[in-house]
Parts: structure tokens; sequence; C-alpha cells
């Protein structure tokens, strides 16, 4: 977590059949018509939420490239908005799935990353709210679609250039068609390797911002997946965590790790952005905005409420 922030999670409560259940209903947001679609589009610009369908082509990746990558996002209230009704039979098991991912997996890993700062076991806890309007965390089901080989050339193969997500960690449920890969220490990007019914975690800018810099975002990228899966769609299945939209991220200052390591900060703390703040810059602008060559090789930079940020290609 000091290095990559990057780790794998098994024996979870949830048994293979159950994964298998979930990915099954994955499938469903994308059976729906084109014309009902249109009905759940997210504002991403407008209200810095992807809740809703997030359509292909939406984000520019690079070279004139656009994405070929679609997402649903449910609100861990998964009430709180109307869904394609093709969804609606399932929300029962989709609002259980939001719970377990919720309490049983990420509530005891805050406790272990608040006791590795020797802070008080709720302190994270405590700052991350379920079902409830004061935090946006969501489910994501995403379908990556195979893309032309010219739009390959022109990316050199990146179908989302390195990034850190935002918030303080991400659960992916591990699935065998390769795409993610992470940077490691040395600079190389590796393979992440899948592991079956396990999850896949890393960490996010704002636990990295929290955690004074000892906890590290994870870099990692999308990637056409190998020869032999090229043909393949991904359909990929996540638990986007995020502090309360309240939660100013700045460094928890009255840890004692950070007292003897010392913090690194992104920004000054009179000018660190909420959560709330954070978040809607970040999704407004991920995709639509264009990006400044930066001071590192191969590195290109945007600023988001105040935040210096990177993409790595």
């Amino acid at each position: 977590m000091s290095t990559v922030g990057f780790f794998y999670v098994i024996n979870h409560g949830y048994t293979q059949e159950q994964t298998r259940r979930i990915f099954d209903i994955a499938e469903v947001p994308f059976s729906v018509s084109e014309q009902e679609k249109q009905k759940y589009v997210g504002k991403m610009k407008q209200t810095g939420s992807y809740q809703g369908y997030k359509p292909r082509q939406y984000w520019h990746i690079d070279s004139g490239v656009r994405d070929q990558i679609e997402q649903y996002n449910i609100h861990t209230d998964v009430t709180a908005k109307e869904h394609p009704e093709a969804l609606r039979p399932f929300l029962p098991e989709l609002g259980a799935f939001a719970r377990h991912n919720h309490f049983s997996v990420l509530v005891p890993l805050l406790r272990l990353l608040a006791l590795g700062l020797e802070l008080p076991e709720e302190t994270f806890v405590e700052k991350h709210s379920f079902a409830s309007d004061l935090s946006e965390t969501w489910i994501r089901i995403m379908k990556y679609y195979p893309r032309s080989s010219e739009d390959e050339e022109k990316t050199k193969n990146v179908w989302l250039k390195g990034h850190t997500d935002f918030g303080s960690l991400t659960f992916l449920w591990s699935q065998p068609v390769s795409a993610l890969q992470i940077l490691d220490p040395q600079g190389k990007w590796k393979w992440v390797k899948h592991i079956d019914n396990a999850l896949v975690v890393n960490a996010g800018d704002a636990l990295e911002f929290l955690s004074g810099g000892f906890y590290k975002g994870t870099i990692h990228r999308v990637h056409q997946p190998p020869a032999d899966q090229r043909d393949l769609t991904r359909l990929g299945v996540f638990y986007f965590v995020l502090f309360n939209d309240d939660v100013k991220l700045v460094p928890l200052q009255e840890s004692p790790v950070l007292r003897r390591v010392g913090i690194i900060r992104r920004t000054e703390d009179d000018r660190a952005p909420s959560m709330g703040t954070y978040r809607k810059g970040r999704i407004a602008a991920y995709g639509q905005t264009i990006l400044k060559e930066g001071k590192e090789k191969g590195v290109e930079e945007e600023e988001v409420a105040g935040v210096l940020i990177r993409h790595y290609n």
C-alpha cells in the first residue's frame, strides 16, 4: 500500500456461484434498446455524477480516438433513481451486492488501513456512509468492446491512459479477459493476473490525500487484451468507494505514523477540496479536457479543483 496501493482480496464471503450470478445480472443493462438507454444517460458534465449510462465514445482517449466502453452506474441506494425496466427485477440482488461490498469487504479494510496509521479503527469507516446522499459510492457495470486496428495503432493499444482513481478504494471483481495493467515502482507496466472469485483492490487519490501520501494511489491503465482475447468483449463489475462528499481531503495529521515518516501533500491544506468538489471536477473533466504536456516524459497534466492530475501515456 505504501508503494503501488494495490492488492487482492480472497475469502470475502461470496461464493463462485454468487459471483457468477452478479456477472449474469451485469449483462442486463447492455441488452436494453438504444432508445431506452437514452432515457438513463448520466449527466456527467452537469452533475459530476456517473449515475446511469456512460455511452461509448463519450471519452477522448488520444489522437482523435474515442472510447469503446459502455457503463451503467448504480448508487448504493439502488432505489434512489429509476432504472431501465429490464433491470428492475434484479435491484434487490444488486442492493445486497452493494451491502456485501460495503460491510463485508470495505469496512474491515478501512479498519486495517486506520490501524496502519495508528489511528482509531473507525476513523475511515465513519467517513464512508452507505446508501446515503452523503456519499456517491457506486456499483459500476462496464463493457469494453474490441476496437478497430486503426484505433489501436493511433493509441498504441491503450484503451484508457494511466491514471489514479479519485476515490478512496476501488474493487474490481476479477474476470478472465486481461486488460488491466499497473505501473510498478520501476516504471514498468505489469499485467494484473486474474484470480477466480477474487477482488482486485486499488487505492485512489482521496485515500492518498488523507493518509498524507503514506498509502499510494494506484497508477493503472487499460490496454488491449493479449492476442488470444482481442476479439472478446470484456465485462467488468466494480465497487467504486468514495469518502462522504463533505470530507475535506487533507492529511490526518494526528496519525503517529505520519508524525514519524512525514507528510506528502498534493496541494496546500487551505486549498484542498472536499470529496464532493473533487469528485464532481474529476468526473466532469475526464476524457473531455485538453491535456497539457507534463514535466515528466510520457506524462500529461491537467488541474482539477486545485489539484494537479497526471495521465500516463
